[in-house]
């Protein structure tokens, strides 16, 4: 009998799902951390999210890979070896019995048993769930297109302050952007860094579609998996590919636009403030794009395929 995606326990609702914490698999539900954890107390945490798509994990390599280097540069030791991390989210999936699912590895700072101000002290907690895929762009919007909203009045944190290719939870501007948005009556939205320039958005990239190239940002955004993989498809396929800057003026009069992220893939977005992107239907590299990255999932190359029970 399939489970709910959603549970309740002591009045609060979860959605259906397993940990590993602690060196135990356990409920969602069940999973939690001190109010101490310096996590909570100063987001000093790092993680990384993966998808499974129709039971198979996507590029988990480079996730993998990604979550080792964002635990160097903040001091974070997990000492789980490479192929215990991916048996860990395996076996998250396999207990949980999603065939779609959104699974995370996390390291937080943890708890100091003196509430030390040094993070020293702290001793490192590593995490790990699984929970029902979710998606940035619902069904419909993945046909029509999305409207986004470009956020003048709040800038990105600069990569001086943080560093984006650490996966972090600094996120007040994001969401910050992301009300104004909701309020302008946009789906989503963009921000912009300190110098004027296209950033990113709450948890994805951007591209901008010009003469037939692709243009997305390159500094102070988090070069995402799913980003890199539409550079991949587009080396495949013989599109350019421009990383660097991207001005106002370029995404505004962009022949078509498209978001990406592993919650969601490829995401086509046909209204920019109000305003249609041309003709306001998802383009056709947009499009071809999207197919590629969908057919990738089938790929062994790019997959690793969960045994569940039975």
């Amino acid at each position: 009998m399939t489970q709910p995606d959603v549970g309740r326990i002591d009045g609060l609702t979860y959605p259906r799902g397993v940990a590993y914490m602690a060196g135990q698999f356990l409920p969602m539900s069940e999973a939690r951390i001190s109010v101490l954890d310096w996590g909570l107390l100063h987001s000093d945490v790092t993680y990384d999210t993966v998808h499974v798509w129709d039971g198979k994990f996507f590029r988990l390599d480079l996730h993998i890979e990604r979550f080792r280097r964002s635990l160097a540069k903040l001091r974070l030791v997990v000492t789980h070896s490479d192929d215990a991390l991916r048996d860990i989210l395996v076996e998250c999936v396999r207990r949980s019995g999603l065939r779609h699912a959104y699974v995370e590895m996390l390291c937080t700072r943890g708890v100091s048993p003196t509430f030390s101000r040094d993070p020293r002290d702290a001793i490192n907690q590593f995490v790990a769930f699984a929970v029902p895929y979710g998606s940035v762009a619902n069904a419909q919007q993945l046909r029509e297109g999305l409207h986004l909203h470009l956020i003048d009045t709040v800038r990105r944190i600069p990569p001086e302050s943080v560093d984006p290719q650490i996966k972090n939870y600094h996120w007040l501007d994001l969401v910050t952007a992301q009300f104004q948005g909701f309020d302008a009556g946009a789906e989503t939205v963009v921000i912009k860094d300190i110098d004027g320039n296209v950033a990113e958005g709450p948890g994805f990239n951007i591209f901008a579609v010009k003469a037939g190239a692709l243009h997305t940002p390159e500094r102070g955004v988090l070069h995402g998996i799913t980003r890199r993989t539409v550079i991949d498809i587009a080396g495949r396929q013989g599109i350019a590919v421009h990383t660097g800057a991207l001005g106002e003026d370029t995404l505004r009069d962009a022949d078509e636009i498209f978001i990406t992220s592993t919650a969601g893939g490829v995401m086509p977005v046909t209204r920019l403030n109000g305003e249609p992107v041309r003709d306001g239907a998802p383009g056709a590299i947009t499009r071809s794009i999207y197919r590629t990255y969908w057919e990738w999932h089938d790929d062994p190359a790019y997959t690793l395929t969960v045994e569940y029970a039975g």
